[in-house]
């Protein structure tokens, strides 16, 4: 047999190897690994790094006490919010991305971070409290650290209140029907400013 004869008879049979598998030339994926699972499963871990967010100290690396300049630092991402108002030393600073301000806000009196406000079930308070939660689960989880009073507007309503080993409190506002709406931790005496910057 020529040359060029092999050549055509080795793409023939080329050709009718690819046909009898349906005309794919793709391989079978390789199988997968341990490591390749876990890889997979990573944009899960952003979820579990949001619970270690909210402390009793801080918010991540932001901590109560820290002035303006080292709080902007810490969050390492744009702020929006305004300056504080005509004989006011108190202002809330927003991230960027944040689209109804109330979802997560940073309260700063006198030029010092004192409090963040929560209204967003994405959010797990330090203690392990949510939105949503009822009060008889509030209770189980900080037993009897928390404080229970009457909401200052609304009737029906309270606040359970819960101080931390840091100087930090956690305050949950529940509705009429006992279920929190949102919370807010801070150092006395912003975190029990009612109406926040008010």
């Amino acid at each position: 047999m020529k040359p060029d004869r092999i050549v055509v008879a080795g793409l023939l049979v080329s050709l009718l190897a690819a046909c009898s598998n349906g005309g794919s030339d793709t391989q079978a994926p390789p199988p997968v690994s341990a490591a390749t699972t876990a890889s997979a499963a990573s944009p899960a871990a952003p979820a579990a790094d949001a619970l270690a967010m909210a402390s009793f100290a801080g918010y991540g690396d932001m901590r109560f006490g820290m002035d303006e300049a080292a709080f902007r630092k810490a969050w390492g991402g744009e702020l929006k919010g305004q300056p504080p108002a005509a004989g006011s030393s108190c202002t809330y600073l927003y991230p960027k991305w944040v689209k109804t301000p109330a979802e997560i806000g940073f309260m700063l009196e006198s030029g010092h971070f004192v409090r963040y406000d929560v209204t967003t079930a994405r959010e797990t308070a330090p203690g392990g409290g949510k939105i949503g939660m009822d009060k008889a689960r509030l209770l189980a989880l900080y037993g009897g650290k928390a404080q229970e009073q009457p909401d200052k507007y609304v009737p029906g309503a309270s606040t359970l209140r819960v101080e931390g080993n840091d100087h930090g409190v956690v305050l949950f506002e529940l509705g009429a029907d006992g279920k929190v709406t949102k919370w807010r931790v801070g150092v006395p005496p912003q975190v029990d400013y009612v109406e926040g910057c008010g």
